[in-house]
């Protein structure tokens, strides 16, 4: 098979090609996947810079989230459900050795989402790291009776989404961005709060706010100062979820508002919440974030490569984060 192959943990564009590698086979609880299409994100650019949670053995092949369908299954429950579907799949994890940047890949049958007839592998290929964690954030945010949430970069395609399901929700969101432009863009989209970072009053306005729409849940993908600067602006007793770290900067905090407002700070990986479902619990929330695939929680797709120009890909999309998602398309006909 084809692979995308990671030689060194630098982020250069000569330590990524395309090699030939053995086609996997599936061990208990496993399934092999033929992979149809899988995104570039911000963990992929992480794991590649070496900046991730965890390091695979090198050499690896990067890509944590895609779709495809499933051709074999190992021993288990699951994975024989899954033989014959189309799935959406993540390998965001230290014990899953391969990668979704390949013709084929091994993975966990718990890490499978089957996907239903009206989503496409597109969308399917997109599902898991954003609208799945969005979801999931806002289920935090429902479950706990929070009145509203602030939330970090809120631009990007997954805090889209999480104004979206805001307004379906009838929780506001106040939404901190670092650009004039990606204000503009939320206001245009119905966006009520917008913060810029850049403001001179920004953070006076921020707990002002925050305090009277009695914000008591955050979500950080920002980390570094920012995660000191809305835990600070938050009322009392509040969590802060922190689900990234696009500053590649450690979290930053104010001991006082932890010690003497009871507040918490708390990591989020969908990989570990995904894990402590039930396949029954999994089904229901993946039938509820497929119905909203087209809508709430739809993906803008910018670009599909095919495999051999991942290198630009990254690049791509890093100089274009909130034009959509860039694809890379295991078929030889992707680039055509």
């Amino acid at each position: 098979m084809r692979a995308v192959q990671l030689r060194a943990y630098d982020a250069r564009p000569e330590s990524i090609s395309v090699v030939e590698a053995p086609i996997p086979r599936p061990g208990p609880g496993q399934v092999l996947v033929r992979v149809a299409a899988s995104p570039i994100n911000p963990s992929d650019q992480m794991f590649i810079r070496g900046l991730y949670g965890f390091k695979k053995p090198l050499p690896a092949i990067p890509g944590f989230e895609g779709s495809g369908t499933v051709l074999e299954a190992g021993s288990g429950m699951m994975g024989r459900f899954l033989k014959g579907r189309r799935v959406a799949c993540a390998t965001a994890a230290p014990d899953i050795a391969g990668g979704m940047w390949a013709e084929y890949l091994v993975t966990s049958a718990q890490l499978c989402v089957p996907l239903s007839r009206q989503v496409d592998m597109e969308q399917g290929a997109t599902m898991l790291v954003n609208p799945l964690t969005a979801w999931a954030l806002m289920e935090e945010a429902r479950l706990g009776r929070h009145r509203a949430v602030v939330q970090t970069a809120a631009a990007s395609a997954l805090g889209r989404m999480l104004v979206r399901l805001g307004q379906r929700f009838s929780i506001p969101v106040i939404n901190v961005v670092r650009r004039v432009e990606q204000a503009e863009l939320l206001r245009k989209m119905g966006a009520e709060y917008v913060f810029n970072t850049g403001d001179a009053d920004f953070d006076a306005s921020l707990d002002d706010l925050c305090h009277r729409l009695g914000a008591t849940i955050g979500f950080d993908a920002v980390a570094g100062e920012m995660s000191a600067r809305v835990l600070r602006a938050q009322p009392r007793g509040s969590r802060l979820l922190v689900y990234g770290a696009l500053s590649l900067e450690a979290s930053q905090l104010d001991p006082a508002s932890l010690i003497f407002e009871g507040k918490r700070v708390e990591g989020f990986w969908l990989t570990a919440w995904l894990r402590r479902k039930s396949m029954l619990s999994q089904l229901q929330v993946s039938r509820q974030v497929q119905r909203l695939l087209a809508g709430d929680l739809k993906t803008q797709i910018q670009a599909r490569l095919p495999l051999e120009e991942a290198a630009r890909g990254l690049e791509q999309y890093a100089a274009n984060m909130t034009g959509g998602k860039i694809l890379l398309m295991p078929s030889r006909a992707a680039g055509e």
